[in-house]
């Protein structure tokens, strides 16, 4: 069998793939012919569309792709297709981040995105065998107003499947430190904190997410290979980064993948998950991901089991659920 097909049958946790930025191109030229406008509704445009110059490029695509979201009925299709997607590439569990604020903000009442989300959670695991989580993030670009609502739809509104508590969108003009409040209460309820940090600004902004925020895990985390105080910190803490590789290259925040610090995280004792962000706007796919670690980090297939080992174990499922699938993924590494 080759790493590419052992890869493909891999039974998978995916802990950082994002809502809308998971919908493919199908999904959205759908979306697109219902509420025509920026976006183009031809599949083969949009590849050009999702072409990213810099991050603040994708930023502007990936909110003209939230603003086709505009219905219940919309956010209920995205979801379940998006979990069809996710689950045929053996993920069996996938805590997936969520951003009810932008939702709300196009008149989708947060009952009704709360109802919907949630009926096609309960689908998914029904028809494809995949169980769903939610991280509800705050998008930084709209700042402490959004944060104050995001947090209400967490404690007010908040789905059974609801898990972790998120800070995504850009980073540069967005200090972590005005969300303190935020994420002490959303811990304080249950929730797990994490944040995006360090993935186009300096160590700085991951020091934030773990000692202001709390960061159970960090979202990307890239400048951290830069502060080996920092490395040493995560390592020594067992803080997880949600490394996702093809998204780092795409949006500049790292200029190649002979670049990428992934095995700098490694030998520094980092834990790291693979992940694939918002992978049909990057042109990949989580399985695509693991390949690409694969060669970075020069694994064979119990190196690539173990990254899928590591996701469980970094995941926030409960501690039945990840013995049951380590198990499934010891099962298929044995052959």
């Amino acid at each position: 069998m080759s790493l590419t097909d052992f890869i493909a049958g891999l039974p998978k946790a995916e802990l950082h793939v994002h809502h809308v930025g998971s919908v493919s191109p199908r999904i959205v030229a759908e979306l697109a012919a219902r509420h025509p406008g920026v976006v183009p509704a031809d599949e083969d445009e949009l590849r050009s569309f999702f072409a990213f110059r810099d991050f603040d490029h994708f930023i502007e695509v990936y909110l003209a792709v939230v603003d086709l979201i505009r219905t219940p009925e919309d956010v209920r299709m995205v979801t379940y297709e998006v979990a069809r997607e996710i689950a045929g590439q053996q993920v069996r569990y996938a805590e997936l981040t969520c951003t009810p604020f932008t939702s709300v903000a196009a008149g989708v009442r947060i009952e009704a995105f709360t109802d919907a989300i949630e009926d096609a959670r309960v689908a998914a695991e029904r028809d494809f065998g995949l169980v769903l989580r939610w991280i509800y993030d705050i998008p930084g670009e709209s700042g402490v107003p959004a944060a104050d609502a995001t947090l209400a739809y967490a404690l007010d509104h908040g789905p059974e499947a609801l898990i972790g508590f998120g800070l995504g969108g850009p980073e540069v003009g967005v200090p972590r430190p005005q969300f303190e409040r935020h994420f002490d209460a959303a811990r304080a309820a249950g929730l797990r904190s994490v944040p995006h940090a360090g993935e186009t600004t300096g160590p700085d902004t991951v020091w934030d997410a773990v000692r202001v925020l709390g960061a159970d895990r960090i979202g990307h985390g890239v400048s951290a290979a830069a502060d080996p105080e920092l490395l040493a910190h995560l390592a020594q803490e067992g803080i997880p980064l949600e490394v996702c590789p093809t998204s780092n290259i795409a949006t500049g925040a790292v200029p190649s993948l002979e670049e990428h610090p992934l095995r700098t995280f490694v030998e520094a004792g980092v834990p790291v998950t693979i992940n694939s962000d918002d992978p049909p706007m990057f042109g990949t796919t989580l399985n695509q991901e693991y390949a690409v670690a694969a060669d970075l980090l020069e694994l064979d297939e119990e190196g690539v089991a173990n990254l899928a080992r590591m996701a469980v174990s970094a995941s926030f499922a409960p501690e039945a659920s990840k013995q049951s699938l380590l198990e499934e993924i010891d099962r298929y590494a044995a052959g």
